[in-house]
């Protein structure tokens, strides 16, 4: 868990350094870094679809994913809760701004091959590049929407903790077709909230997560039953 802990602590750091400079920016300069990580988001979502959809042997199930998911996230109303839970720390531009740096920081290849690497070869190289990325990108939201963007630290931990126990204990399971898929509904989320940080529209992307899960639980019955 050596990796894992330092992209945390590299995101502890850069939020700490990015509140600091928050105080002293202008608001038409935290409204450009923010139009400029809206920019980041769309292209880090395009990147990640295109590269990963040709490569799928499922090309429809990121569809029936995302549909299933976004039901059963708008039937729990992940985006409301979140927004609760983020109100008791601080007020509304915080919740932009956290929900942006957790799919950032957790929908992406590192963020998901470095736990299995980490937990399967003891290898840490993706999970320190992904925490050096991670602690540039924890300053710049900070900068704007403050020290609350460190709470991502939180939920990074759980997430990649969550794919460490799973290397260890379903080695076979964590096949490249299961990574392909959620790395493109990934690449879709993070496009979508690209597009709500812009103002372009406002999207429950956080009510879409659940589409993550679709992929792991289809994969597992087809290998059993099919």
């Amino acid at each position: 868990m050596f990796g894992t802990i330092f992209n945390c602590c590299m995101i502890l750091i850069g939020s700490t350094i990015g509140s600091l400079m928050n105080k002293g920016l202008k608001e038409r300069y935290q409204t450009i870094l923010l139009q400029a990580m809206g920019f980041a988001a769309v292209a880090l979502g395009i990147n990640a679809v295109t590269q990963y959809l040709p490569k799928s042997e499922e090309p429809v199930l990121f569809i029936v994913s995302l549909a299933i998911g976004a039901i059963i996230g708008e039937k729990i109303d992940i985006e409301v809760r979140f927004n609760r839970f983020v109100g008791l720390f601080s007020d509304g531009p915080l919740v932009k701004g956290l929900s942006t740096a957790i799919l950032l920081f957790c929908i992406g290849t590192l963020s998901i091959l470095g736990p299995i690497n980490s937990a399967l070869q003891g290898d840490h190289t993706y999970l320190i590049t992904n925490g050096i990325l991670d602690g540039v990108t924890s300053l710049v939201l900070a900068s704007t929407f403050g020290f609350g963007i460190a709470l991502s630290a939180v939920v990074l931990f759980l997430w990649q903790g969550f794919f460490y126990v799973m290397a260890l204990f379903l080695n076979d399971f964590m096949t490249e077709s299961l990574l392909t898929e959620i790395s493109i509904i990934g690449g879709i989320l993070i496009f979508a909230t690209g597009l709500s940080i812009l103002g372009i529209k406002n999207l429950k992307s956080l009510n879409m997560l659940p589409a993550l899960l679709i992929p792991p639980v289809y994969l597992t019955l087809k290998h059993f039953f099919l």
